[in-house]
């Protein structure tokens, strides 16, 4: 990440490019010069310098932009909007399930862009406009981001119910493994993508709806597809969560299951060998008028009594459906 708080700044020039400019060309910018597409650390003491004076924007919507935990939501301020929606954590060794806000102020010709943790979607965008394949407009570059930002949502939760599936799997075939704590971590991560994913969804149902003139009916559709596609993710992840338990609870009782069916074969043979042990304790005591103890055909008899008495005792088992 740069020192500075500006990651970057393009001035589209309408065909799917775009021009970068730093801080200095920013400060002389008039909305003739093309739509302009601001990308800041909100952390940093320059840009909260630039939100603060230069930015010119509503200081209420600023403390909405730099809120450390803010709730997905679309608000629209007269002919602008304020825009806070989650993405996928993607960058190296983070959690997918600790997402990345993205908070964005669009005005007819200026976007504004926040985050502190770099943000893959955001990133896509701006190499599209690098190669002259990005958006051309506001209206574009609102409900491009809001694609790249759901698609990365959708991929993230067919990952968590492709995996969920194959615990399943493994609980049909008996191969259990550690299930246990991978189903607990994949219903931590259903919650916690849920925890957002959820109102993310209402955020852009709303958005949708709200009349701007910058937001044309080609642009309002992609973003009612996309809000579709949201709604759709979240039922997706609402049913991983319920199989997770589901498989988390199948597994549960078959453990329990094994654990009666072993403790019952160990009952059984203490209900055998329990009469066994105590004629042979009672024989085995060290005091004098033990019977038969100078007989040697004794030891045979009271084999043959021991047999005896097992084979009864297995068969009233068998006849009270015990075996």
């Amino acid at each position: 990440m740069p020192s500075s708080g500006l990651v970057y700044a393009y001035v589209l020039d309408g065909k799917g490019g775009a021009r970068k400019v730093d801080w200095a060309e920013i400060a002389t910018w008039r909305p003739a010069d093309g739509v302009l597409w601001i990308n800041l650390d909100y952390a940093a003491k320059d840009s909260e310098a630039w939100l603060a004076g230069p930015s010119q924007i509503d200081p209420v919507v600023v403390g909405a932009l730099t809120d450390p935990d803010p709730r997905p939501r679309a608000v629209a301020h007269g002919d602008d909007l304020l825009l806070v929606v989650r993405g996928i954590n993607l960058n190296e060794g983070a959690a997918p399930d600790d997402m990345i806000s993205i908070r964005t102020w669009v005005e007819p010709r200026r976007v504004v862009t926040l985050r502190h943790r770099a943000s893959r979607s955001v990133k896509m965008i701006a190499d599209d406009l690098d190669r002259g394949a990005g958006p051309r407009t506001t209206g574009d570059l609102a409900a491009l981001l809001v694609e790249r930002v759901v698609e990365h949502a959708v991929t993230r939760v067919d990952t968590l119910g492709d995996e969920i599936a194959a615990c399943e799997d493994q609980v049909v075939t008996g191969s259990r493994g550690e299930l246990r704590a991978i189903l607990a971590a994949h219903r931590r991560s259903a919650i916690a993508l849920r925890r957002f994913l959820a109102p993310q969804r209402e955020a852009l149902g709303k958005l949708a709806m709200i009349q701007t003139p910058w937001l044309e009916p080609s642009h309002r559709a992609r973003i009612t597809e996309t809000a579709d596609q949201m709604t759709r993710t979240v039922e997706e992840l609402d049913a991983a969560r319920d199989r997770a338990a589901i498989t988390q609870e199948e597994l549960g009782s078959r453990v329990a299951e094994a654990t009666n069916q072993r403790l019952y074969v160990l009952s059984l043979i203490t209900a055998v060998f329990l009469p066994l042990g105590f004629v042979c304790s009672l024989l085995g005591v060290n005091v004098g008028g033990v019977p038969l103890q100078h007989d040697d055909w004794a030891f045979w008899a009271l084999c043959g009594t021991i047999i005896l008495g097992v084979g009864v005792q297995l068969w009233l088992f068998r006849r009270r459906g015990w075996l």
